[in-house]
């Protein structure tokens, strides 16, 4: 029994003296050589240079894409025709301003084909205009042709010029939040190819574009959120994976917010041009013809209407004006389905063709009333 204690008791006078033999040679290791024992097993700064290798890759990455693709981006130019324009002046009379003709950056594109076809956004070749697109080496091509998709804020604009560098489109169908990204434009219509990162934010968001009131609504379902710095002038240029492919084409950018910026999905946009391209148009779109504001359920309660569609205007000629509808009218339904706030007319005109004949319940002046229009085609 007594030789089991004297055994425990050297082992621990052992084990004691390991110990402080590994802390003192630690500390002499240090004092002279800047060693530490644990430096064999993990260097010192090992973590820094893994951050300091991510980094690089990620810049590395940034700086291939940019190469490579900033070719095939362009800056969209519009020259509107000068006019005169009259104010009347705080010391009597009129003064007059000229204003146009001078070319201003409005937007951005990337090339889609080698013979000069071009995607950018539909809103920034909106107007009646003259346009031009500049390339990254500075050239300069007149626009000849717009071709502006009804469904979408998309558009296709072609130039007369050959072997250009066309983008390679990439697909959006199997997108993560979170995935790196790229976006070049021309950002404030002032700073050609800016370049800007970030990562997809969010999948599947619902944004509105147009205005009720004006007689249109687009609605843009399953966009792509970014945080990468989007600004007026980026429209229509692309958002890059980072292989360089193009997964979208930025839109829009969340007003009164920061680094909220969307992008179509380049699948839409490979669908509306695949059928550009066969066709020599896009999908045609049906038209009634009322501008109109929707009544949302408290104001319907609190003046004694029904909820729907209220007709400011009814388009000379179209299709509402021709079933009979009049300004003041409120659309209540559409093809059977109740028009509300979250079921709004254009929701349900966007699933009919041309040439569909829709059923549509009015109510007027405290009745009911039940007509038929024959939706025709959509033109700019």
């Amino acid at each position: 029994m007594k030789g089991l204690k004297f055994k425990k008791f050297a082992l621990g006078i052992l084990i004691g003296f390991v110990i402080l033999a590994a802390i003192t040679g630690g500390a002499l290791a240090d004092r002279l050589f800047g060693l530490k024992p644990l430096d064999f097993i993990l260097p010192r700064g090992a973590s820094t240079f893994r951050l300091d290798q991510r980094i690089l890759t990620e810049e590395s990455i940034v700086i291939d894409v940019a190469e490579r693709v900033s070719p095939s981006v362009v800056t969209v130019s519009i020259q509107a025709p000068k006019r005169r324009i009259l104010e009347l002046s705080p010391f009597g009379g009129f003064t007059s301003r000229v204003e146009g003709g001078t070319p201003q950056d409005i937007g951005t594109g990337f090339i889609v084909s080698e013979d000069g076809l071009i995607i950018t956004n539909k809103h920034v070749v909106s107007e009646e205009a003259t346009y031009k697109v500049i390339t990254k080496d500075g050239k300069e091509y007149e626009v000849t042709q717009i071709s502006r998709d009804p469904s979408n804020d998309i558009a296709v604009i072609k130039i007369n010029a050959s072997n250009l560098t066309p983008v390679e489109l990439g697909d959006s169908g199997n997108l993560k939040v979170g995935q790196f990204v790229i976006a070049i434009g021309t950002a404030l219509g002032e700073f050609r190819h800016t370049v800007t990162t970030g990562v997809i934010s969010g999948l599947g968001r619902g944004i509105t574009a147009g205005s009720a009131f004006e007689g249109y609504v687009e609605k843009l379902d399953d966009v792509i959120q970014t945080d990468a710095a989007i600004n007026p002038g980026n429209s229509g240029g692309p958002l890059l994976n980072s292989a360089g492919q193009v997964i979208g084409i930025n839109v829009a950018v969340a007003s009164g917010a920061q680094n909220v910026g969307f992008a179509l999905p380049i699948n839409v946009v490979k669908e509306a041009l695949n059928q550009y391209k066969s066709t020599g148009k896009f999908a045609s779109k049906p038209y009634l013809g009322v501008e109109y504001q929707m009544i949302p359920k408290d104001t319907a309660i609190l003046n004694n209407v029904p909820e729907g569609a209220y007709v400011v205007n009814v388009v000379e000629g179209s299709p509402a004006e021709n079933a009979g509808i009049r300004t003041d009218d409120i659309i209540t339904k559409l093809a059977g389905e109740n028009l509300n706030e979250s079921n709004i007319l254009a929701d349900v005109i966007v699933k009919k063709k041309p040439g569909d004949k829709v059923e549509l319940e009015i109510w007027r002046d405290g009745q009911t009333l039940q007509f038929s229009a024959t939706l025709s085609e959509f033109s700019e």
